[in-house]
């Protein structure tokens, strides 16, 4: 399967909480680190993490690369009814075609600070 099949697969999953589908996209001895929170789980940890995480929740890929054999994401992953909104930045790490390693980086979406607002500095992306 292409690999960029299987990242669209595997965020499918993770963002669905499908905890039988996201086991068959890692190794068994795959280990994921949220840096941002300073953890490290195993994959049955992960899942846990993942899967019983309150609410339901949608996502969308916003970008991929490929370097060797890790691939970059970006994506924004958010509740349904649109009050939380998180991006996620993976290096998601392949080996024979499953993850064996996730570094990932978790920020909150939110407003400009009233700090640069009031500099009049930036202006929105989009």
């Amino acid at each position: 399967m292409d690999r960029m099949k299987r990242i669209a697969d595997f965020w499918k999953d993770v963002v669905e909480q499908n905890d039988a589908n996201l086991r068959l996209h890692f190794w068994d001895n795959a280990l994921i680190r949220w840096h941002n929170t300073n953890e490290m789980f195993t994959v049955d940890e992960y899942i846990i993490a993942n899967c019983e995480y309150p609410g339901k929740w949608n996502g969308t890929i916003e970008r991929i690369e490929e370097i060797g054999d890790t691939v970059i994401t970006v994506v924004r992953v958010h509740d349904i009814e649109e009050k939380i909104s998180v991006h996620a930045t993976s290096f998601i790490k392949f080996a024979q075609g499953k993850i064996i390693e996730i570094d990932e980086y978790w920020g909150d979406d939110g407003k400009v600070p009233k700090w640069r607002m009031d500099k009049n500095i930036g202006k929105q992306i989009k």
